[in-house]
């Protein structure tokens, strides 16, 4: 071991279950694009833990986008912040060896929480199709690194290593509760849990009602791992509204009217009042805890997250 270990996000979430005023709060943070000079990052993740994350996720660029630094960024946060940290990794275009090579660094590096993702293919490529051999499913990561943390690593012809380190990885996977197909939504959840799969998050949500169902319904297929909710500060309706078109899913009309109709009108104030009603409405619906993209809404998540904290 290179790096001291980072503390499991499961150790976290699984407070909640055994202390009904536990409500993790946490953040995921974007890394620059590349050439970009790392400061302004490392001020937001300043803010947000100051302000009360208990703990961060550092994406992989979405889409195809050029931003690499995602693992340095995840042990800053670890070492310098001594913040827990849960670190994006994406297989749509790697080989298994080039997995286990990279998955490799994050262990010596004492990155402990892995967000197991097939990743998004780049916006704006027409038909598009994964890597010859790399994984076509999320689930197939995670049952590499499943299969590491057994000790289980990949053989390479002529050579013979005759102990194998097990690694220690905590393993969480993405949910889609609005996901328009009830069978896929469960199914493809399913097998990522039996894959290996400790927790997960969801994809950007904002109905409490849909966060609800969804509970009800891994619960009544076998599934109990800690799923987060994962959401955006709303600032105005038509803000809602691009983000409701863009992900195809619900926004309850009881938040749309909190909002101002004019972006010209949106507040902190107002946009923290609704994250916080959100907030609560999930947490009555059994969620372990609020997990907030950031995006470039620095000043808004800081409010947002200093008022939940001390209530």
């Amino acid at each position: 071991m290179i790096a001291k270990p980072d503390v499991k996000i499961t150790e976290l979430l699984n407070k909640s279950n055994s202390d009904q005023n536990h409500f993790t709060l946490s953040a995921e943070v974007i890394p620059p694009r590349n050439g970009v000079h790392p400061s302004q990052i490392l001020r937001q993740i300043d803010v947000l833990t100051k302000a009360g994350a208990q703990f961060l996720a550092v994406t992989k660029g979405a889409g195809g986008s050029l931003r690499g630094g995602s693992l340095p960024i995840a042990q800053v946060i670890k070492e310098s912040f001594s913040t827990p940290c849960i670190a994006h990794f994406t297989c749509r275009d790697l080989l298994p060896e080039e997995v286990e090579n990279q998955l490799v660094d994050h262990h010596f590096f004492g990155i402990r929480n892995i967000l197991a993702l097939r990743g998004d293919p780049p916006r704006g490529v027409e038909n598009w199709s994964p890597r010859e051999g790399s994984y076509p499913y999320a689930y197939q990561l995670v049952e590499q690194i499943r299969a590491l943390n057994n000790g289980r690593y990949l053989e390479r012809a002529g050579y013979q290593v005759q102990e194998r380190e097990r690694t220690d990885f905590c393993i969480g996977v993405a949910v889609y509760p609005d996901h328009p197909d009830e069978n896929e939504r469960i199914d493809f959840y399913k097998q990522k849990v039996e894959a290996g799969a400790e927790f997960s998050i969801s994809q950007i949500l904002f109905d409490p009602d849909s966060y609800g169902r969804f509970l009800d319904l891994s619960a009544k297929h076998g599934i109990n791992i800690p799923c987060l909710p994962g959401t955006q500060i709303l600032k105005s309706q038509p803000q809602a509204e691009r983000i409701r078109n863009r992900f195809q899913i619900p926004i309850p009309e009881r938040i749309m009217k909190l909002l101002p109709a004019e972006e010209k009108n949106a507040s902190i104030d107002n946009s923290v009042h609704v994250l916080r009603e959100l907030a609560d409405d999930f947490r009555r619906k059994g969620a372990p805890g609020l997990h907030l993209f950031v995006l470039n809404d620095t000043e808004y998540a800081q409010t947002a997250l200093s008022q939940l904290s001390h209530r």
